[in-house]
């Protein structure tokens, strides 16, 4: 990952605690690069993406109301090429991607969905390759559902080529690259339905992962990243906002966020967290992209499949290009007084599409191969002290090489410092750095240098 700056990194070596005589701590793998997500992000194809953009706006309307038949024109026959796609990626990495259909019926809710429907989500999953890892899970997902301008219309032309065939082909294509290379923990690429009419799929595959505990470490939602081009003409093919959310909206926060709160933790959820680390992979690997990370859940009046996953208390982010153009969103097809609406596929910047399926693969490649996050971070809080003490639990990863201490200023939106220890500390004094005027983070990390997001740490009142 990239390196902090090496002036404090160095000046907090030598201000912390120093580490057991009988192991130094190790070099630090901020400069190391994993061949492996270089050829992952090299392999990412905007020929691919195309193809698959064109089929999916081919569709004459994805509506969640339209014909379901497989053979059909409508959304049916856009679930069935989804599922022959990632099955096809599954032949040609040796049977690695278990594809599934995860379909329900879903029961009117007016106004947005006046009858009952059949939804459907493709599910692909690469296990992971660890049997101490592999219920770690990292979901990264589009929607394929389209509309025209009214909501309840499931007949008029929906091509929905940048909400949300960007995103599915994005997915499809990172589920390509990555099912030939193997991971400590276990992938799940998904195409959900329903998401126009009331984030229905993502709804019911989220709560389902609840149900069974599933160990969601990270969910990256693409919706919408498929234009460089703004309303107003602005061209930026170098930006993607991230969406992180913050304090979730909840009536009664309970213990825990209590607890962040009262410690000044509010942009340090873990959807932030791990919105950091995205930043931090993609400076690594698509370094031609600036992650624009934004402190909100999503955009006003709008909402994406993450939104489920955060209501049950998963990291979950969303990726969206950097300005939008809403002639291309929510449309008939037509043309009023020499101007175009609608969501076209010759509108759609595909270049630009594959970098952003560069950065989620990148970022999917290192958080599932890193260790997990560290457990049980605590900041020692029982005595008043210019110094700083942390402790965590130990990691269980045969191959863990230790774990990086991170600090920021309260007002900086990203870590500044980081402290390597060795895998065997599991509790370190900052010196001469106040937990009153810092934020603190814990991180872990392998020999090949991927490392978890930061953990925040929860006070420790007794010693």
């Amino acid at each position: 990952m990239a390196m902090r700056a090496s002036a404090p990194f160095l000046l907090a070596a030598a201000l912390a605690a120093p580490a057991p005589a009988s192991e130094a701590p190790p070099p630090s793998p901020a400069h190391a690069v994993d061949p492996d997500v270089r050829e992952i992000v090299s392999g990412i194809s905007p020929e691919r993406i195309q193809r698959s953009i064109y089929v999916l706006a081919s569709f004459k309307t994805r509506h969640t109301l339209s014909d379901p038949l497989p053979s059909g024109d409508g959304i049916g026959g856009a679930a069935s090429w989804i599922r022959a796609e990632f099955d096809r990626a599954s032949a040609q990495a040796g049977g690695r991607l278990k594809v599934e259909l995860d379909s329900f019926e879903q029961p009117p809710s007016p106004p947005r969905n006046p009858q009952k429907a059949q939804i459907t989500n493709i599910v692909a999953t690469l296990k992971g390759t660890d049997p101490d890892s592999e219920g770690r899970t990292l979901v990264v997902s589009g929607h394929y559902d389209s509309r025209a301008t009214s909501l309840l219309d499931a007949a008029s032309p929906a091509p929905g080529a940048d909400d949300d065939a960007s995103g599915v082909a994005s997915v499809l294509e990172v589920a390509r690259v990555l099912s030939h290379f193997k991971f400590r923990a276990t992938i799940v690429f998904l195409a959900v339905a329903g998401e126009e009419q009331g984030l229905y799929g993502s709804t019911h595959w989220a709560q389902g992962a609840k149900e069974r505990r599933a160990d969601i470490e990270a969910m990256l939602d693409n919706d919408i990243i498929g234009s460089s081009r703004s309303e107003g003409g602005k061209v930026d093919r170098g930006t993607v906002r991230l969406f992180a959310q913050g304090i979730p909206p909840v009536a009664a926060p309970d213990e825990g966020l209590t607890a962040l709160i009262r410690a000044g933790g509010e942009n340090d959820t873990p959807p932030r967290e791990l919105a950091r680390a995205v930043r931090e992979i993609a400076a690594a690997y698509v370094p031609s992209m600036n992650v624009r990370v934004v402190y909100r859940a999503d955009r006003y009046l709008r909402g994406g499949d993450h939104l489920p996953f955060l209501e049950r208390g998963y990291p979950a982010v969303r990726f969206t290009e950097p300005a939008e153009d809403f002639r291309r969103q929510h449309q008939d097809v037509r043309e009023e007084k020499g101007v175009q609406y609608g969501d076209t596929p010759d509108h759609v910047d595909f270049a630009y599409t594959a970098d952003v399926a560069r950065v989620n693969a990148a970022a999917l490649a290192v958080l599932a191969r890193a260790p997990a996050p560290p457990r049980d971070v605590q900041i020692e809080a029982a005595r008043l002290e210019n110094d700083t003490t942390l402790r965590w639990a130990p990691n269980p990863e045969p191959d863990l090489a230790g774990y990086r201490i991170v600090w920021r200023e309260t007002t900086s939106p990203f870590w500044e410092h980081g402290l390597d220890l060795p895998r065997n500390v599991t509790r370190t004094t900052v010196r001469d750095v106040s937990k009153d005027n810092v934020v603190f983070g814990v991180e872990a990390f392998d020999a090949a240098g991927h490392a978890s997001p930061a953990v925040f740490p929860r006070a420790r009142t007794t010693l």
